[in-house]
């Protein structure tokens, strides 16, 4: 055993990806420790706000924001300045298709075109023709319009009294500067924010740790199922070995993908949690274990040490899992690794198609694709949303897939130099 272990952290690419994988491991469960809270509203919403310091400014003393119609002037100009020749044309084909006159629409004037929009814009409005995306196109117009405008009376610092509620602490104005040093909630964002203020690297983490969740889950039950059935099969042979081989062929001949896709979609929305997606995507991995573990066993069920064993009176259990079993862990652990970094791709695969977990529980790798994609981030070249997912999900994969490599050049004779 102390030599077989030896061999595996001899080994250059086990020991490289095995680093990886702890050094992300560490990451994802010290930083939560350090900085436990993401910052919320960083001066509006509907941006993607590249990595810099910030000011975490609150507004929540406040109502909530309107639409500000009685500008004075130089606000007023100030204001129109900034809403482009698109932003005036995108309010006029709202207004149009919710079914304001083309005649009372004056796209030029300021004013008038914010008090139509703030009077018959709804985002839950269902206009008839209008595709998804471009809903979510002016969703993301009237936050940019609410953040304009909500910025031109400067923003509210507040800090949480002895109580825990929110009380002024001073007013920021948009002409004016503020030295950060005399702000108790400055924060570095790395990472920026997405597109509803939440620090990057706080999410990235937190979908990291959810996303390791949900592939160990999967992976546990998935080589769990397969090592089951591949054992049973393998030993037993004959009618046993039909039936659960039938099954097997059958799963194989349905794309597994396509299978969870269609298993999520039933389950629907609400009740697709972490813990199910994982449950879900472990039960619709196990096809390949059983066949491969099966394989293994047939050569192993005649070896002269387990017909010794079948001499001796041993029942079918001992036989299984103390003479078959340990000849065949190395290849079990290294199934493990392979589920575990496929459930990981299954769920953001699943997720990018929004049938992964539900996002008013916690973030995941793959969530956190489909939130940028969404919300057009790749367009806007916000790569802070997306880049740094792309990556962590790499990183992980690349670091299983290495220790896999590694394993296996130690224990496959045929690998050895």
């Amino acid at each position: 055993m102390k030599h077989t272990l030896r061999q595996v952290f001899r080994s250059g690419k086990f020991l490289f990806g095995f680093s990886i994988f702890v050094t992300l491991l560490l990451i994802v469960t010290i930083y939560p420790l350090i900085i436990p809270d993401a910052p919320l509203a960083i001066i509006g919403q509907g941006t993607f706000f590249p990595p810099g310091i910030y000011v975490n400014i609150y507004d929540s003393i406040n109502t909530p924001a309107k639409y500000i119609l009685d500008l004075p002037g130089a606000d007023l100009r100030r204001v129109a300045s900034k809403l482009s020749d698109d932003d005036r044309l995108a309010m006029q084909e709202w207004l149009l298709a919710a079914g304001v006159p083309e005649s009372e629409i004056e796209i030029e004037n300021t004013q008038s075109l914010l008090a139509l929009w703030e009077s018959n814009y709804d985002p839950a409005k269902n206009i008839p023709g209008m595709t998804n995306a471009r809903r979510n196109y002016f969703i993301r117009l009237d936050k940019s319009l609410e953040g304009l405008l909500s910025a031109e009376d400067g923003m509210i610092i507040a800090q949480k009294n002895n109580t825990g509620d929110l009380e002024e602490a001073g007013v920021v104005k948009p002409t004016e500067y503020i030295n950060v040093n005399e702000v108790a909630n400055v924060r570095i964002l790395v990472l920026g924010t997405d597109n509803f203020g939440r620090d990057m690297l706080t999410q990235l983490v937190a979908a990291t740790r959810v996303s390791l969740q949900i592939g160990f889950l999967a992976g546990l039950i998935a080589t769990l199922i397969g090592l089951s059935l591949g054992l049973l099969s393998g030993y037993l042979g004959g009618l046993v070995d039909d039936i659960i081989m039938f099954v097997t062929n059958l799963f194989t001949v349905i794309p597994s993908f396509v299978l969870l896709i269609l298993i999520s979609y039933s389950i629907g929305q609400e009740q697709r949690g972490a813990a199910t997606v994982a449950t879900v995507i472990g039960f619709t991995s196990w096809v390949w274990t059983t066949r491969a573990v099966r394989a293994q066993v047939v050569s192993l069920r005649n070896r002269d040490h387990v017909n010794l064993s079948k001499l001796s009176g041993h029942s079918i259990v001992h036989i299984i899992v103390a003479d078959i079993l340990p000849y065949i862990a190395s290849y079990v652990v290294m199934a493990l690794i392979l589920q575990i970094s496929s459930a990981i791709l299954a769920e953001a695969g699943l997720s990018i198609l929004g049938l992964g977990p539900k996002t008013t529980e916690v973030p995941t790798l793959g969530l956190m694709m489909r939130w940028a994609m969404i919300y057009q981030a790749h367009v806007q070249g916000s790569w802070w949303a997306y880049l740094p997912v792309l990556i962590t999900i790499a990183l992980i994969t690349f670091s299983m897939n290495l220790m896999n490599t590694g394993l296996d050049q130690i224990f496959n004779p045929a690998l050895r130099e």
